[in-house]
């Protein structure tokens, strides 16, 4: 499986640390993985560690960065750099799919690019850097981290309402309006929405989440992000 032989030194090098191999492989163990191999532990509280660190790293930032700007626009800012759209975006863009202990089936259906795998990877690197190399080094690994975010001032817009973001978007490429398939899976008490947006002929997208809303919503920052990131291309070349 590809996640087993990557050799995770070029991961080290990626991120700008070194984490204890031990706390490594934990950090990148999903549990459709520990669930195949007896119930070894996963990275869920790594994940759980890596979250409040990420928040605090991003708040206290975003706070002495932005002086005139009030609570609300700050929570806002914040929000739209510690979503999964934008946590998977960075894992993304440093391949942290491939280095990823999946399950078989997980593997099989897509799970190295899925968002929410790969955001929940992230923040328990974050944990495991906390854990092995103290605060200061896994606040820095986050500012690393979230600086190409926060070089592009659009997303603050798109991701407090990206299905009007992503309609604008396509209406300057001439195309048709966002079109979006919901579908559900799970129990009713504990249903996970997964909803697909096309732009015919432009992009097509997917994002998942416990509500029809925040599963549209997901798909079509996705949707959105990928846009932004070829018309930055295109301006460059």
């Amino acid at each position: 499986m590809v996640g087993e032989n990557t050799d995770r030194s070029t991961l080290s090098e990626k991120l700008g640390v070194d984490i204890d191999p031990e706390l490594l492989e934990l950090a990148l163990t999903h549990r459709s993985y520990a669930y195949e191999h007896g119930g070894i532990p996963t990275n869920e509280r790594l994940e759980f560690l890596g979250d409040s660190i990420l928040g605090q790293a991003v708040t206290v930032k975003l706070y002495r960065e932005n002086p005139d700007l009030d609570e609300g626009e700050l929570a806002k800012r914040r929000a739209s750099l510690v979503s999964s759209v934008a946590l998977a975006e960075v894992a993304r863009g440093i391949g942290l799919g491939e280095y990823l202990r999946l399950g078989r089936g997980e593997n099989q259906s897509g799970g190295r690019d899925k968002a929410s795998i790969l955001a929940d990877t992230v923040e328990a690197l974050i944990g495991a850097t906390y854990l092995d190399r103290g605060g200061e080094v896994a606040t820095a690994l986050v500012l690393r981290l979230i600086e190409p975010l926060l070089a592009d001032p659009d997303r603050f817009g798109a991701a407090m309402d990206p299905k009007t973001a992503l309609q604008e978007a396509a209406a300057r490429r001439g195309a048709g309006a966002p079109v979006y398939t919901v579908t559900n899976t799970g129990p009713d008490h504990s249903k996970t929405f997964h909803a697909t947006v096309e732009v015919e002929g432009v992009v097509t997208a997917s994002g998942e989440g416990t509500s029809k809303k925040q599963a549209e919503m997901a798909a079509a920052l996705t949707a959105w992000t990928e846009l932004s990131n070829r018309r930055a291309r295109a301006s460059r070349g």
